[in-house]
């Protein structure tokens, strides 16, 4: 056997994750009852690729309040009726050898809701969006109460990995921006006071749960006025400081912009902060081949390697990487005759 990085071991604390391959979180828009519930569609989706070999299968964003939601057909976790369904899933992907991850999200201004919407400042994402309530300080409490409650109700139903979503433009990305975090409390200007909401969900989240805790940033917004690098290796401190461990290097979402993408073009500043914060961390955006995710792991630019389209293409990603790689998995066993 040819022993790579890619398919050794990782552990964090009490979870050891089979393999560095990571389905990364990916909204699926497929509640239609708009209830937040598990459907059959999401069992399909997720245990496919705990079958097809995934260390870690991660959830899409799932929403902690209603009102949290990207869409009306999101995942959510803002109540006690929707543990069963998540519960039920865990067990199917954990019976394949993989671990489980539910990513807790807010959408706040960037929510597509019939209802009233939340940000830290009252201004729309864009001309087309609606405009958001500015957040009063019993929001924001009421907020990071729902993200203390998600945790225990991801402990409850039985997940391994918590992610809490810090990227892409939605609520935790609003106020660790400058470009979206207009406020003149504790909770606005510096970047001690941006980083104020995150650190508290963090510890909310933290009286819940003791299990391995993810974050995921946008650790470029691709704006001159957004946060910089400094501000970004100063986040990761923080939260290394708080015992996050690993964060999830993604970005752009917090303005419309252009962005230039090209085979691991987010990988500079998940390499960057893994350096400089000294933490584990997980490479994503356009990772397409197993050759790929090896020389990143090999080269210690990042410890996990988060896979999204391509494991959408082919939920047997990890089979396609190891026959690149010369190595053998070991398949479920109905597809021994197929794999070996």
């Amino acid at each position: 056997m040819n022993v790579t990085k890619l398919f050794s071991p990782f552990k964090f604390k009490n979870v050891e994750l089979k393999n560095r391959i990571v389905m990364s979180p990916m909204c699926m828009y497929s509640c239609l009852e708009q209830d937040g519930k598990i459907t059959p569609f999401h069992m399909t989706h997720y245990i496919s690729r705990a079958a097809g070999q995934a260390g870690l299968v991660m959830t899409e964003a799932t929403a902690v309040r209603p009102e949290g939601r990207i869409s009306h057909e999101d995942l959510g976790i803002w109540d006690d009726e929707h543990v069963d369904g998540l519960k039920q899933l865990n067990g199917q992907i954990h019976s394949y050898g993989a671990k489980t991850g539910i990513q807790l999200a807010h959408a706040g201004r960037k929510a597509r809701l019939d209802s009233t919407i939340y940000a830290p400042a009252a201004i729309a994402f864009n001309e087309s969006s609606k405009t958001p309530e500015e957040m009063s300080l019993k929001d924001i409490e009421t907020t990071v109460e729902a993200f203390k409650n998600g945790a225990r109700r991801a402990k409850e139903a039985d997940f391994d990995i918590i992610e809490i979503h810090g990227a892409h433009g939605y609520l935790i990305n609003q106020f660790l921006s400058p470009l979206t975090n207009k406020r003149n409390d504790e909770y606005g200007g510096s970047r001690v006071n941006r980083y104020r909401f995150l650190q508290q969900v963090i510890k909310a989240v933290q009286n819940e749960w003791d299990g391995p805790i993810f974050v995921r940033i946008s650790t470029d917004e691709y704006d001159p006025d957004g946060s910089t690098l400094n501000d970004m290796l100063y986040f990761a401190d923080q939260m290394k400081q708080q015992g996050i461990d690993l964060i999830d290097c993604s970005s752009g979402g917090v303005v419309p912009a252009s962005i230039h993408r090209y085979p691991g073009y987010q990988l500079k500043r998940c390499e960057i902060i893994k350096q400089e914060t000294v933490i584990a961390t997980g490479g994503v955006g356009l990772i397409t081949t197993g050759i790929q995710a090896e020389e990143i792991v090999q080269n210690d630019r990042a410890d996990l390697i988060f896979i999204g389209r391509a494991l959408l293409r082919n939920p047997y990603w990890p089979k396609a990487a190891a026959d690149e790689l010369n190595e053998t998995i070991t398949p479920p066993k109905q597809y021994e005759r197929g794999w070996k």
